[in-house]
């Protein structure tokens, strides 16, 4: 799973300020690395019918035992939503003891810039 392509739940509407939400996990072992990618299924349903959510995608580099998530949301708060429930609160409480280092980053942008390019998401998270 190199890359799930950037997919859109809620069309967002033209000309429109959005939060965008960016990650960078990384994993102590392969073996938390295949944890996450075994997770990563129960979560995108969930994320295809979250409210307020706009888009996203997820890059998967597992031999390097990193991941990178992309996501745009109607709010700040559309988002902590999603975060707090359905399969993302339990499998990020599970995976929390798996992980060597997580970076997070968020900003506003327009709804006409989406998705948003890796080579952005990668100079955010520096």
């Amino acid at each position: 799973m190199p890359t799930l392509p950037w997919t859109v739940p809620n069309p967002p509407p033209p000309a429109t300020e959005v939060h965008v939400f960016a990650s960078r996990f990384e994993t102590r072992t392969l073996w938390g690395a295949l944890k996450f990618l075994v997770r990563t299924p129960g979560v995108w349903r969930q994320l295809r019918g979250a409210r307020g959510a706009y888009g996203a995608s997820l890059r998967a580099e597992p031999l390097r035992r990193t991941f990178w998530t992309l996501s745009a949301w109607e709010s700040p708060q559309a988002l902590k939503d999603f975060a707090r429930s359905g399969t993302h609160a339990p499998t990020a409480h599970g995976l929390a003891a798996q992980m060597r280092d997580a970076k997070f980053a968020s900003w506003p942008a327009s709804s006409d810039d989406l998705p948003v390019s890796w080579a952005e998401v990668r100079r955010r998270l520096r």
